[in-house]
């Protein structure tokens, strides 16, 4: 098994993911400005879509998108998952909120149209900060252990502390908390952050 990323990128949720679900896989990164692979494949070639993450399976299965990954690690790992009736849907519901109200706001502050249109992102983004704080069940997002849901989070607040957006101090209190996890540890030292 194989995940293709980028250092930093929202691939960086899937590496944290994977490695606290213990699962063994090769890393193979990415270098999303010349779309080549650090072996020198063009990576359009593995992933259409050009940008990571991809999972690559030991059969050639192949598969993208953060939230069906991490679904993925979660079906195969469920710990990492909240647990009851609604348990797979709840993480479901919070994996397409962090993409889709977080991680794509992003886009527009990384690469705005207009300063307009950044600090448009920017105030949307702190918005949803502020929210998620108050979602947080505990120490992580559904209590007392970590999920999937909680790495992709961490990864976005990597970037907020990057592009300086303020974060709830929950928000930092849950981030300094995952950072202490052994997994992030080590897919940072991976990805060779900090």
């Amino acid at each position: 098994m194989k995940l293709y990323y980028s250092p930093g990128a929202c691939s960086l949720a899937d590496h944290i993911a994977m490695h606290e679900a213990e699962m063994q896989f090769d890393r193979v990164r990415v270098d999303l400005k010349t779309k080549t692979t650090d072996t020198g494949q063009k990576f359009d070639e593995i992933n259409p879509k050009s940008y990571v993450p991809t999972l690559e399976f030991d059969d050639g299965q192949r598969l993208t998108e953060n939230v069906a990954i991490l679904s993925w690690v979660a079906q195969r790992k469920p710990s990492l998952a909240p647990s009851g009736e609604l348990g797979t849907t709840r993480l479901i519901e919070m994996l397409a909120f962090i993409s889709t109200e977080l991680h794509k706001q992003f886009g527009r502050v990384f690469k705005p149209a207009s300063d307009e249109e950044a600090n448009a992102a920017r105030e949307k983004i702190g918005q949803r900060f502020q929210l998620i704080s108050t979602m947080l069940k505990g120490n992580y997002l559904f209590g007392a252990e970590a999920s999937v849901a909680d790495a992709y989070l961490f990864t976005m607040l990597l970037w907020a502390n990057k592009v300086k957006i303020e974060v709830p101090q929950k928000l930092a209190e849950f981030s300094q908390r995952m950072r202490g996890r052994p997994a992030v540890q080590l897919a940072l030292k991976h990805e060779g952050i900090e």
